[in-house]
């Protein structure tokens, strides 16, 4: 007989979880001065360890784009009284909080989501992203991303990237409980493929 295929499993439609790993109860609602705006290349979407979701469902000012090209990103940044981008810059180049994003105004973030390739193609077709000032992030503690390989050593997830702007951004803010769905999200995926498969492969 030929082989049958199972039916997809449920998903939740917000964070997009199979709903028996729903992550909705553990999203916070966390205020945050500074707009988020995340450019989402279409293969993270599709990935179903993607955090840029739950950073942007927990932030009280955010918004998530998904796809390569964004006609209406011009008009996005042209509201803005302050924008920068969030992207990897020589340190010397690192610009301080204030200087990137100003300290009063509306303040805008914008956050390339993908593999390194995948961002760097997404700031390509979009170059209206070249012409804002970069914010880099200091060296920080190694990313808790335990269930996804990076080739870079110093990488984190986008949501730990935004966590850690915004606690730069805005230091009397808490933004701490953002990461609550992501741990919980890597400790499923550990706890899914067992603790010797976890060991041999990461």
């Amino acid at each position: 007989m030929p082989k049958q295929n199972k039916p997809p499993r449920p998903r939740c439609d917000r964070c997009r979880r199979p709903t028996s790993h729903c992550l909705c109860a553990h999203i916070p609602a966390v205020s945050n001065r500074t707009r988020v705006l995340v450019l989402q290349h279409p293969d993270e979407a599709r990935h179903p360890l993607n955090t840029a979701r739950l950073a942007v469902l927990g932030l009280r000012h955010a918004e998530l784009l998904i796809g390569e090209h964004f006609p209406e990103l011009a008009g996005i940044i042209a509201s803005a009284e302050h924008a920068s981008l969030l992207f990897p810059v020589k340190d010397e180049n690192v610009l301080a909080p204030a200087k990137a994003l100003g300290g009063n105004g509306s303040s805008l973030l914008i956050v390339p989501d993908g593999t390194w390739r995948k961002a760097r193609k997404i700031i390509h077709a979009n170059p209206v992203l070249n012409t804002l000032p970069r914010f880099g992030l200091p060296p920080g503690e190694p990313s808790e991303y335990r269930v996804r390989k990076a080739s870079e050593p110093a990488a984190v997830s986008t949501i730990e990237a935004i966590v850690r702007a915004l606690e730069i951004l805005e230091p009397r803010r808490d933004f701490q409980p953002l990461l609550k769905p992501f741990r919980v999200l890597v400790e499923q995926q550990v706890e899914a493929m067992g603790e010797k498969v976890y060991r041999r492969n990461y």
